[in-house]
């Protein structure tokens, strides 16, 4: 059983009493800013770096003393960390060798792992000839020959062109499935820890913020840092105050902005009531509309800045007079509009409310 356990992990300037539990077979995405401290975490695990104080247990067993070759992970770097002069045959093979592994017993991994990604017409040639994806691809198999407990990559396709990003992280995700591996990432993209992970593990300055599955935490984020970093692009942040009205509380905007919303009855909004608060609305969930308004439905006026054509999507960003809001909307809207009103409308129901002075999420 390929279980991690981190308990109290602690770097200084790095991490601070990180605790964490991996479970065998997971693909757990640690996720935040450069700086985060998801790269400390990934080399505390294997043996690279020293730890202040805490305990990394692998399968049950305690592995901080062992030396980096004994602790049975395997780490893929962002720099694909061949070995220029050896041929991708002799790259994946080193390891092997190291651990004494008979000739027989390496030619049949070797054979196995090159098939599982697809490099057998490479195994002859040298890293400096290969296409930078394809030496990614040969970092890959270097790690996975070794058959480890668990797999470390640290941000492995940074350095990927654009169009090489999404077909690696499809081959990543194809290779987890296919060898049921123990696999901890860690990435400063926010698409890629979305789209990737099981499980997120959202970092800042070496703090845990928040951990769960990426959907729950996209929809529930635990505080503006974990809101504002996940999604693209990014969550609006309105301020604004709860005014109470009978039993009514509704949000509005600060500074003369256009947006007022009645909010749901809820007991955790009612604390705020009269104070001061900031509304995460996501970009997907400002709808601009053309259509007459259907009676009470919450519908407001504000001034299209600009207009970025996407494709299938366009990014709207809209001028509230107090605040500038990115909408993402199927609807067709043509650069031409730019510097006209237009009509959007906001579902209350979608919007999250933040507490400024503790940044925490309210609790509806």
């Amino acid at each position: 059983m390929a279980t991690l356990s981190l308990t109290n992990l602690t770097l200084p300037g790095y991490l601070k009493d990180l605790t964490l539990e991996v479970a065998d077979r997971e693909f757990l995405v640690l996720a935040g800013p450069f700086g985060c401290g998801a790269t400390a975490a990934l080399r505390a695990i294997a043996g690279l770096d020293p730890i202040a104080s805490g305990e990394i247990a692998l399968a049950g067993k305690r592995i901080n003393d062992l030396a980096p070759k004994d602790r049975d992970v395997a780490m893929v770097f962002q720099d694909d960390a061949l070995y220029p002069l050896m041929s991708v045959r002799e790259n994946m093979a080193f390891p092997l060798k190291l651990r004494k592994f008979p000739n027989p017993e390496i030619k049949r991994r070797i054979a196995e792992t090159a098939a599982i990604l697809e490099i057998e017409p490479l195994l002859s040639r040298k890293p400096p000839t290969l296409f930078r994806g394809e030496r990614q691809r040969v970092s890959l198999a270097r790690a996975i020959v070794r058959q480890p407990k668990v797999f470390l990559f640290d941000e492995p396709l940074l350095d990927l062109d654009p169009a090489t990003r999404p077909p690696m992280r499809t081959e990543i995700l194809r290779l987890h499935q296919r060898i049921q591996a123990t696999i901890i990432y860690a990435t400063h993209d926010p698409v890629e820890a979305m789209t990737m992970g099981e499980r997120l593990v959202i970092l800042r300055d070496g703090l845990l913020q928040q951990t769960g599955a990426p959907l729950h935490i996209y929809r529930q984020p635990a505080n503006l840092f974990v809101a504002a970093f996940l999604g693209a692009p990014p969550i609006n942040l309105v301020h604004g105050k709860l005014r109470e009205s009978g039993d009514t509380l509704s949000f509005k905007e600060s500074n003369d902005g256009v947006i007022e919303l009645k909010l749901p009855d809820s007991p955790g909004l009612k604390p705020f009531a009269g104070r001061e608060v900031i509304a995460g609305i996501r970009p997907e969930d400002i709808h601009i509309v053309t259509a007459p308004a259907k009676p009470g439905a919450p519908r407001f006026r504000a001034l299209l800045d600009v207009v970025e054509l996407m494709g299938a999507e366009t990014q709207a960003h809209i001028e509230t007079g107090a605040h500038t809001l990115i909408s993402r909307t199927a609807a067709t809207i043509g650069s031409e509009e730019s510097g006209h009103r237009v009509q959007f409308e906001i579902d209350p129901a979608s919007i999250h409310l933040f507490d400024p002075e503790t940044t925490l999420r309210i609790t509806p």
